[in-house]
């Protein structure tokens, strides 16, 4: 199972870290890239790997990182193709990869037993500022995808009788702004309590003895 998590590190390292370096040299977004759909289907995986008892992940927090970029990559980006080229799409892309090259890397020499503290504070650290401003990028991308929804009617519907009522997407999606809100605090709270358990002046002692 160990060889079996490094590998699919390497493989959501190799992919992000591709996203990431275009991204720096091209300065483009990826909203129709394969490699970016693919890394976050991949990452359905992680829930996987926290249910079967291989990863000691908390479950609520991971799912709803994942289901975030589930929802925003391929509902709010992937089917409206003008709000593909918007900035804040390469905003949020070049947000995710960052982090994401950061935390599968530590996970990868975590794997081999390999703690090398710098990147160890980089990864538990990072994610606290750089969380908040994505959620800020994923609702600013929303807001931006509101007027092609409503203009489109996309995923809008009117159910058949014995139904007498409608779903209006665009009211949809705002209610999920609030979610996306609520959801944050959450998670950063997480994030702290992970930093903690990890960097703690126990651990970091651990740590530097492992070494």
């Amino acid at each position: 199972m160990n060889t079996y998590l490094f590998v699919y590190d390497l493989m959501q390292f190799c992919g992000h870290s591709w996203i990431f370096t275009n991204m720096i040299i091209r300065f483009m977004s990826f909203g129709k890239g394969l490699v970016m759909r693919l890394c976050q289907l991949f990452s359905l995986l992680e829930i996987l790997h926290i249910l079967i008892g291989i990863d000691k992940s908390r479950l609520f927090p991971r799912f709803l990182q994942i289901t975030e970029r589930i929802i925003i990559l391929f509902v709010v980006i992937n089917s409206q193709e003008e709000v593909q080229g918007k900035y804040v799409v390469c905003v949020l892309f070049f947000l995710w990869n960052l982090l994401d090259v950061v935390r599968y890397t530590y996970n990868m020499l975590s794997r081999m037993g390999i703690h090398y503290l710098p990147l160890t504070w980089l990864n538990f650290s990072l994610c606290i500022p750089l969380y908040p401003l994505s959620v800020l990028a994923k609702a600013f991308a929303i807001c931006v995808s509101l007027p092609y929804f409503e203009s489109f009617g996309t995923y809008s519907t009117k159910l058949p009788f014995p139904f007498t009522f409608s779903i209006y997407f665009p009211y949809v999606l705002k209610m999920y702004l609030l979610v996306l809100f609520v959801g944050m605090f959450f998670i950063i709270q997480n994030l702290f309590s992970e930093r903690k358990a990890h960097l703690g002046t126990g651990n970091i002692k651990k740590k530097k003895k492992l070494r």
